[in-house]
């Protein structure tokens, strides 16, 4: 009888992404017992050695499981010693804000930002309010997995204790309030704020009311489910189609944790972070608060938004998607404003994080001292290059340089667009789903051109349509 091979070990994924942990509620790695790890291993980590009892902040977005997570992290934390503010339903740069302000050593966020609501994450803010460096994450994960290990648990006296922190929400509503100019105010403006059924669904609304606007809210009924669903920065159709209804002069689009956010003009169209860049680089550069005259966007920012600032001598520093890069290199090159097209948008001079609902003031601010209206200011701001994005799932990762079709099939393609476009080809962060974008002069032929990379892509595994 043949000998029974023994089952090949499984490798392990890494459990920190480049936005925290995230995965489906209840099963690996968004399990309570690795959260209870996590809240262990995040103590003794990042707020270990102090002399007082580390404080960590949790807020969490407003998903079903957040219950879940958040109990199993306050228990890892207060088993090592940790004390915990529990904030409840906060945007995510509520919790990086608060994190600084309130004197805490941890700021942790529960929330899978704009994925459906059967997911769920963990990203964990420093005392500075700034995402954990890699190497911070690293031992964390260590740890988690067993292979660094952890001190003695506390016992007696030593155990921590949770709170509650009541007026969590109200200290955010004032931050981002004193954000925008105090010789202005929104008076006399009508607002479409969409929060997506997440974090922000009472925030949001508070935020711009009280700065004196009239707000239409929608998204603003969680029900632990609907978060995202069919509103927010992800479907921005509902805030355009409410925008024109009321006649409103912008529409507010957040996602999940308000950490970034989709702009509606007045008209209906929608405004992306590219746009918000544009607009806010040239209002800054003007008036000498863009330092460095540069900004910082992704690998996935319009050309258009590049040639706009070339034209007005600003600089554009491009990252690896994310917004965790993002912040990265501006923290290193000392630069103030930075973000993706997607809509997560940093103000370093305001935040720690990309924050939806201060992004929107600045936006405002631009509209009421310039007196136009968003859709004049965002075409005047850049022209986009027209731009196509295909996707195709093929059965594993491989390294782009070794798929020699698809290297042949974009050697063609950059000879034809020569200056005039550009090809960006990359693998997705979370699957064996490849990622084609194309720009171009003339969006038929970028189309084709696509296609074609997608094709070849298929050929290197021998894959048909």
């Amino acid at each position: 009888m043949a000998k029974a091979k023994k089952p090949e070990a499984r490798a392990e994924t890494r459990l920190f992404g480049t936005d925290g942990v995230r995965g489906v509620a209840n099963l690996d790695p968004m399990t309570p017992e690795i959260a209870l790890k996590i809240g262990q291993a995040a103590v003794v980590v990042a707020a270990g050695g102090l002399k007082h009892a580390p404080r960590v902040l949790i807020g969490k977005d407003t998903r079903l499981s957040g219950y879940m997570i958040e109990t199993a992290l306050a228990s890892g934390i207060c088993s090592v010693g940790g004390n915990v503010l529990l904030c409840g339903p906060i945007p995510t740069p509520a919790v990086a804000h608060l994190t600084t302000s309130m004197r805490a050593d941890l700021g942790i966020v529960i929330s899978a930002s704009h994925n459906p609501f059967q997911d769920n994450g963990i990203k964990i803010f420093g005392r500075d309010g700034f995402k954990l460096a890699d190497e911070l994450e690293a031992r964390i994960e260590g740890i988690v997995r067993g292979t660094i290990q952890l001190p003695p648990r506390k016992t007696g006296p030593g155990i921590g204790q949770a709170f509650k922190v009541d007026d969590a929400r109200g200290r955010y509503v004032a931050f981002a309030k004193n954000t925008f100019p105090r010789a202005i105010s929104l008076e006399g403006l009508r607002l479409v704020v969409d929060a997506a059924h997440g974090a922000a669904y009472r925030v949001a609304p508070a935020v711009f009311s009280e700065l004196g606007a009239t707000v239409k809210s929608i998204g603003v009924q969680p029900d632990g489910v609907n978060i995202n669903e069919g509103v927010g920065a992800l479907h921005p159709d509902k805030v355009r189609a409410e925008v024109v209804k009321a006649s409103a002069q912008m529409g507010i689009a957040l996602d999940g944790d308000a950490d970034r956010v989709i702009l509606v003009d007045e008209r209906g169209q929608v405004v992306d972070g590219d746009s918000v860049l544009a607009m806010c680089a040239l209002e800054m550069a003007e008036t000498g608060l863009l330092k460095k005259s540069t900004v910082v966007a992704t690998v996935m920012s319009n050309l258009g938004l590049e040639r706009a600032l070339a034209q007005r001598k600003i600089r554009l520093v491009r990252t690896a998607v994310g917004d965790r890069h993002v912040v990265d290199a501006m923290r290193k090159g000392g630069f103030n404003l930075g973000g993706e097209q997607s809509g997560h948008l940093v103000f370093l001079d305001h935040a720690s994080t990309g924050d939806g609902i201060v992004a929107a003031l600045q936006v405002l601010a631009l509209m009421i001292r310039k007196e136009k209206p968003l859709s004049e200011l965002a075409a005047a701001a850049m022209v986009r290059v027209p731009q196509v994005l295909e996707s195709v799932v093929l059965p594993r990762r491989r390294p782009i340089e070794e798929m020699k079709k698809l290297q042949t099939a974009m050697r063609s393609v950059s000879k034809s667009l020569g200056r005039k476009g550009r090809i960006l080809v990359r693998w997705s962060g979370t699957e064996a789903k490849l990622r084609v974008m194309i720009e171009g002069e003339n969006e038929a032929a970028i189309g084709r051109h696509a296609e074609s990379l997608v094709a070849a892509a298929r050929q290197d595994f021998g894959v048909r349509a």
